[in-house]
């Protein structure tokens, strides 16, 4: 399934059906998605970008906020979500990540979803979070903040090898550091 305050429940995986894993489903009835280029272009099957929906669930704008609403609605009542995802042949929609936390690495896209999905799948691993710091020769770089499940261990080179095994080279986050916890906000989000 996904929603947002903004639009309410978007896509469903079928109740009677194929459900699959990794995706969040069909659009619902009423509701259209797309996803767009950055230069505004419809985006074909398999191919990532930003995500927008339009139906009787979206708002219709911010309160008393008319410029912010104007940036966010496109051609014809699209609400642009934020986030990044890509539609396969089939229909289903796969989420990647937020554009607002994409990591552009040496001019390289870095999703950090991807890469954090990765690092929690680690059975020494609780849970991560990959984010984007400022790198003198890439203009910015992906940085793992891991916490690590009690009792377990192991190490930053270790960690960092698994990930070369699986990932592009600019993927891989050029530093590890463990924490006790990640920091959240009051809505739970890291």
């Amino acid at each position: 399934r996904y929603g947002m305050t903004e639009t309410g429940m978007n896509t469903s995986n079928p109740y009677e059906g194929e459900r699959r894993p990794g995706t969040v489903g069909f659009p619902l009835p009423g509701v259209e998605v797309r996803v767009m280029s950055d230069e505004g272009e419809l985006l074909a099957a398999g191919e990532v970008g930003g995500l927008q929906v339009r139906g009787p669930n979206v708002f219709r704008g911010y309160w008393r906020m008319p410029e912010k609403s104007a940036e966010e609605f496109v051609q014809g009542n699209w609400f642009k979500t934020g986030d990044v995802a890509m539609i396969d042949a089939e229909g289903y929609v796969h989420l990647v990540g937020r554009a607002k936390d994409l990591i552009i690495s040496g001019g390289f896209n870095v999703y950090p979803k991807e890469i954090e999905e990765l690092v929690d799948d680690m059975p020494e691993v609780l849970e991560s979070a990959i984010v984007g710091v400022p790198h003198p020769d890439f203009g910015e770089a992906g940085v793992a903040v891991v916490v690590l499940r009690q009792g377990h261990f192991i190490d930053e080179a270790d960690l960092l090898a698994r990930l070369k095994d699986r990932l592009a080279n600019y993927k891989v986050p050029k530093r590890v550091f463990f924490v006790e916890d990640l920091p959240r906000n009051t809505m739970g989000k890291v």
